[in-house]
């Protein structure tokens, strides 16, 4: 027979846990599962986030492009002008 138990902790800066379980739980062997769930950073994203991602650099290989900042002017404008 499987008996599971499911509770919520905190984990502490030391990494360590206490767990107390109910009276009703058998003594002997077990199997100890640990679930983190991941919370989202609440700081913005950072310069080396952009520089880690895979935006940068993904037109590094076009042959079109002679000129970066003139070809990302040419893209704004037509952009500015299509909402217009």
């Amino acid at each position: 027979m499987i008996r599971s138990f499911t509770t919520q902790i905190e984990i502490t800066h030391s990494r360590e846990i206490r767990i107390t379980l109910p009276g009703d739980i058998p003594t002997g062997p077990a199997k100890l599962s640990v679930e983190i769930s991941i919370q989202e950073s609440k700081r913005g994203k950072t310069l080396g986030d952009l520089l880690r991602s895979e935006f940068f650099g993904m037109w590094r290989d076009r042959t079109d492009i002679d000129d970066a900042v003139a070809f990302a002017r040419q893209l704004r404008e037509t952009a500015w002008n299509r909402t217009q």
